[in-house]
């Protein structure tokens, strides 16, 4: 069983990476915590107690994907460590990564065990000393005269490019680089500073940040390089980022209501908290990256390339003070493209993310009234602390009663929306499943020695017996991704969506550094907590949800399917594999339909104009994404900006002249399950702004925002009517005597 799991949460989209740590002066030792025993102790920790254990850094052959280039573990450490210091590849040169690799590959294995950190420590200062060159050169570049006339481009995502090859290449690329940061500024539309002054300031920022670290930010940076060289989801946490995890898990923080991760140097928004200010807000989305920062009415602060800590600190605030975020959209085509959100601070609380439902009182293809119900699960929640006690929460106490009210209303079937959750409790992913297939395994694991084990839910029989269709996206990872794998392994229901779901089927553990440490007393509680990756998911059928994820019966266009979202985009990710599958009473609720379910929405999906816009954006983006140039000619960027200008106002034009009705829906949650009657679903208007000073397409943008529908969830709600028709018909023929 894998009840030992239990207290395991599992938050895939959440990610703390430290970005340009670095020593505060030539002297490195000034910190507070020796971080030679610290680094030890969490490569003993990798070593012995990673899933792929026994892998050493002294590996030479470590595990990898076919599509990963064949490297020692120390080399792939010190190219992850390079990475995270010089994501843009442009302030090291070919020369000097080449150098470090040379000398330090071979000794690395040693080295770290025996806390030997010289390796990181040159590294760094290498790297502090091209940052102060290049901040000086970027100064006169940025002061210079530039008439953004030329045919020039520059490449938008420099990640995987090679270093330049020696500082002359540097200073050309850099050259195209500030320019495009210049003439960015000039069409930002809501514009802080001339772009000079911008752009100078940046990088000033940037190198003061350098500069501004300690000996423990260098060390901790190179510990999650060297934790993230096993799996992404392995990683090295300071005192200060465990603090930031436990506000995240027990969403009681008074501020927005996001989750943030560095980016090319932006903070970047992986996900938008439900039921938090910024959701609430309805501006705000994921991989949106934010630009500036300003209290209330002060001045932005901009915070390109600035220390993701600080940018947390300037978005968090008292209760009910206001933020202001210059946010670059993350569907915008163009980087100079901006918006203004000011978001009331407020507490999040986990109430405002649990399980909520509609019943939908809608028409099916033969005008018939039908009743269908919503269930909205956005994380799978539980109060861990009181596991066992009758009156403690979880995901599926609630949705029990919020399902038995939408029975009690009449509905005829069930769309169960996972889209954006990110996972949660494992207990409750058996447990929810058990509501839906009854008794029988929910889910396989497999430890480091190869030992397999079954979880199985403890209901005796299934609580809901009608059709159902589970909608997920490319953000519903871990948890959600157990559940939706064993309602489609059982035949229980239709999987449709995103082409896959995220694709995280590891299981991770929290361990104290210190408690590792027994001659550390004094700084034990200093050495931070190494979140450890120890476990993989099988379905049941025996296939991984790892890398793979959930793949959908059925595939609606949505803006969130892209390879760029998901265990596939990050770095060293474990492979797929398969055990042997479990023996399970399967339902005949969706085979029989499939074919005809993805026939007649794939007509239905053909004739929407609102998926014609999602496909051509996506096609878009893929193109740009394909090219990844930039134009350094103003001229031509006016015109890419003024074309999407012209595309927007064309599509709110279409949509004025053809509203997409909203069927009548009636809100099934935990605070109106047992009223006599149900209360309609209505629009949330949003609270009246006082419009911003140089801030003019606000209440536009929050207007788009409002009033632009949602073609997946109308898709899958037909979907679901289309289901049910046949499930009645074929219950029906079975039913009737023959003659």
């Amino acid at each position: 069983m894998i009840r030992s799991l239990l207290k395991i949460l599992a938050a895939p989209l959440i990610c703390w990476v430290c970005v340009g740590a670095s020593p505060a002066s030539d002297t490195t030792n000034s910190a507070s915590t020796d971080m030679a025993p610290v680094a030890a102790t969490v490569a003993r920790m990798l070593e012995q107690g990673h899933y792929l254990h026994p892998l050493s850094l002294s590996e030479k052959n470590p595990p990898r994907l076919e599509s990963e280039p064949s490297q020692t573990m120390s080399e792939r450490v010190l190219k992850n460590y390079f990475q995270m210091l010089d994501y843009t590849h442009l302030y090291f040169t070919k020369g000097d990564v080449d150098e470090f690799m040379g000398r330090f590959s071979p000794t690395l294995a040693a080295d770290i065990p025996h806390g030997d950190l010289t390796a990181p420590r040159e590294i760094f200062t290498r790297f502090r000393q091209r940052v102060e060159e290049r901040v000086a050169k970027n100064k006169s570049t940025a002061a210079a005269t530039h008439d953004f006339s030329s045919d020039k481009t520059v490449q938008i995502d420099r990640k995987k490019a090679p270093w330049p090859s020696d500082l002359d290449e540097a200073d050309k690329l850099w050259a195209d680089r500030i320019e495009a940061e210049l003439l960015q500024e000039s069409l930002n539309e809501h514009p802080l500073n001339p772009p000079e002054k911008v752009v100078t300031k940046r990088y000033e920022q940037f190198r003061k940040s350098v500069n501004e670290q300690s000996d423990e930010d260098v060390i901790k940076t190179f510990l999650v390089a060297l934790s993230q060289s096993y799996d992404p989801h392995s990683e090295y946490m300071s005192p200060s980022d465990m603090e930031n995890f436990n506000i995240q898990m027990r969403l009681s923080l008074v501020g927005i209501g996001a989750v943030l991760r560095t980016d090319d140097g932006y903070a970047k928004i992986m996900e938008v908290v439900p039921g938090g200010p910024a959701d609430k807000d309805g501006r705000l989305k994921a991989n949106d990256r934010i630009a500036a920062v300003a209290q209330g009415k002060q001045p932005f602060d901009d915070v390109v390339d600035m220390k993701l800590d600080k940018v947390v600190e300037k978005i968090r605030g008292s209760k009910g003070s206001q933020v202001r975020l210059q946010v670059i959209p993350a569907n915008a085509t163009d980087p100079s493209k901006r918006i203004v959100i000011e978001i009331t601070r407020e507490e999040v609380k986990l109430k405002e993310s649990e399980a909520k439902g509609e019943v939908i009182d809608s028409k099916n293809a033969e005008e018939k009234r039908v009743k269908l119900g919503w269930l909205t699960v956005p994380s799978f929640y539980a109060e861990m602390d009181r596991h066992g006690e009758a009156d403690a929460k979880s995901t599926t106490k609630d949705v029990r009663r919020i399902v038995e009210r939408m029975k009690k209303e009449g509905i005829e079937g069930l769309v169960i929306d996972l889209r954006r959750d990110g996972g949660g409790s494992l207990e409750e992913a058996i447990n929810l499943t058990g509501l839906f297939v009854g008794p029988g395994p929910v889910v396989q694991a497999k430890d480091s020695n190869g030992k397999v084990s079954v979880a199985k839910d403890s209901e005796s029989t299934p609580f809901y017996t009608g059709p159902i269709v589970v909608l997920i996206n490319r953000l519903s990872a871990s948890a959600s991704e157990i559940f939706a794998a064993a309602l489609q392994d059982y035949g229980r229901a239709v999987v449709v969506g995103d082409e896959r779901s995220f694709g995280k089927g590891t299981v991770q553990t929290l361990l104290d550094v210190g408690k590792f440490m027994p001659l550390f007393h004094e700084q034990g509680s200093k050495a931070g907590s190494l979140k450890l990756t120890i476990q993989k998911f099988y379905r049941v059928s025996g296939g991984s949800t790892q890398h793979r994820g959930v793949l959908s019966d059925i595939v609606i266009p949505s803006p969130t399917d892209t390879s760029e979202i998901g265990e596939s985009a990050l770095p060293n990710p474990l492979a797929y594999d398969e055990v042997d599958p479990q023996a399970v009473k399967k339902f005949s609720y969706t085979s029989p339909f499939i074919d005809t379910l993805k026939h007649r929405s794939e007509e239905r999906v053909s004739k929407d104009p609102e998926f014609g816009y999602i496909n051509a954006d996506m096609k878009r983006f893929r193109e740009r994404l394909d090219l990844n140039q930039l134009s350094l000619n103003q001229a031509v960027r006016k015109g890419e900006l003024a074309l999407d200008k012209s595309r927007k106002e064309e599509r709110k034009a279409m949509r004025k002249l053809n509203p997409v009705p909203e069927p009548i829906a009636y809100e099934v949650t935990l605070d109106t399950l047992d009223q006599k009657i149900l209360p309609k679903v209505t629009v949330k208007k949003k609270p009246a702004k006082e419009k911003l000073a140089k801030d003019p397409d606000a209440e536009e943008e929050e207007a788009d925002a409002a009033g632009t529908p949602d073609p997946v969830r109308h898709e899958a709600i037909n979907i679901l009517q289309d289901l049910t028709t046949e499930f009645n018909s074929l219950r029906t023929a079975k039913t009737t005597p023959s003659t």
